[in-house]
């Protein structure tokens, strides 16, 4: 069943049209203006290069960069107003936000950012992800169509620079976009991915603006998840972004996984569960071990050895597949340590509800929301 279930992986990763652009024509039919908030916290090596990809945006329409910090003092603060200064025909604007008294400090952000939209197509997006020029062009295409709520994309780990990070490569640049077009085979989409998203303001507000996520921690998908609710479509763009994360140890993956393990399981409680059986390094490991010292065991080695071959090269496959070189795509040998490795996340996604965020502990609930430690819950 594993098996076949990262073949499915490859075949819902090869019906989509990944990469692929919108015409001429169909880019300067439609550019309606467009509000983009970036909520930022700190900056490191790779976070200049990320927020000046979307002031070299090649899009006709009007559009507005609204930067929300907590802290005038924050280093991240000079890098915008560098930007600002080199692109001064860009409407761009730094905002210092009061973040105090919600659990999560992006949406705190978010919500004082939306009253400064001006636009009523707005986008939003993390401190990290870096874009193609043509990006905005084809993310707003979709909308064209009324029935479109919101619009999302895939996101590739950019920088590996480690060992660490190598491995988290794996989760992110094969399985995790191949496995939500698996999620997509079954149905239509009821969530968004976080790294950039596009709505139209009146979705927005339909749902209660930014402010109804405040206390989520997964605010991307319960901002889908309602938009999908009130009865809108959510698309997928085929440009894949860039994430740039600054270097990560194993302890900084341990805790990215784990949170991201437990809100997963808290918005999906039942397909989370069931998900361990795409662990196609697990099952043939544990058929193994399970049949050492039987009569019958003879023949597993070989097989076991297939099934684990199949796997390594599906997921070298989706790697090439999704990334524009050779350089991303992890060696061989860490799919079958990162399959082991996210059995242990899995086993950890259900021995608590604590998460660790941007250096705060907070209490997960199981309506999704978050209670710093020390809070009344």
């Amino acid at each position: 069943m594993s098996c076949g279930l990262v073949v499915w992986q490859l075949f819902a990763a090869r019906s989509f049209p990944l990469h692929k652009r919108v015409s001429d024509a169909a880019v300067k039919a439609f550019t309606p203006g467009i509000s983009i908030l970036k909520p930022l916290k700190g900056c490191d090596d790779t976070t200049a290069d990320s927020l000046e990809s979307w002031f070299r945006q090649n899009y006709q329409g009007p559009t507005q960069i609204l930067f929300g910090v907590a802290d005038s003092a924050d280093p991240v603060c000079f890098i915008v107003r560098e930007l600002q200064q080199k692109y001064p025909a860009i409407q761009a604007e730094l905002v210092v936000c009061e973040v105090r008294g919600l659990a999560n400090a992006k949406v705190a952000k978010l919500v004082q950012l939306e009253k400064l939209a001006r636009h009523d197509f707005i986008l939003i997006s993390d401190a990290d992800v870096r874009v193609p020029a043509d990006f905005l062009a084809n993310f707003v295409a979709p909308l064209r169509d009324k029935e479109v709520g919101l619009v999302n994309c895939f996101y590739r780990l950019a920088n590996p620079v480690n060992f660490a990070m190598r491995c988290e490569a794996v989760s992110v640049n094969a399985d995790f976009w191949s496995q939500v077009l698996q999620s997509k085979n079954l149905g239509p989409l009821d969530f968004a991915l976080g790294a950039a998203i596009m709505l139209r303001r009146e979705s927005l507000a339909q749902i209660g603006g930014f402010g109804a996520l405040a206390n989520c921690l997964a605010d991307d998908y319960q901002l889908g998840n309602r938009i999908f609710n009130n009865g809108h479509r959510i698309e997928l763009c085929p440009v894949v972004v860039e994430c740039w994360d600054p270097p990560m140890s194993w302890t900084d993956v341990w805790k990215h996984q784990v949170r991201w393990a437990r809100t997963i399981r808290v918005c999906q409680p039942v397909p989370y569960f069931f998900s361990i059986l795409s662990n196609a390094t697990l099952w043939p490991v544990l058929w193994l071990a399970c049949s050492v010292g039987t009569t019958k065991s003879c023949g597993l080695p070989l097989t076991a050895m297939i099934f684990l071959l199949t796997r390594i090269a599906l997921a070298q496959k989706l790697q090439h597949y999704f990334t524009p070189g050779r350089q991303l795509v992890s060696d061989a040998w860490l799919v079958p340590l990162k399959d082991l490795f996210q059995t242990v996340v899995w086993l950890t996604a259900f021995s608590g509800n604590t998460v660790e965020w941007r250096g705060r502990k907070m209490q997960l609930l199981r309506d999704g929301t978050l209670v710093e430690l020390g809070q009344s819950a």
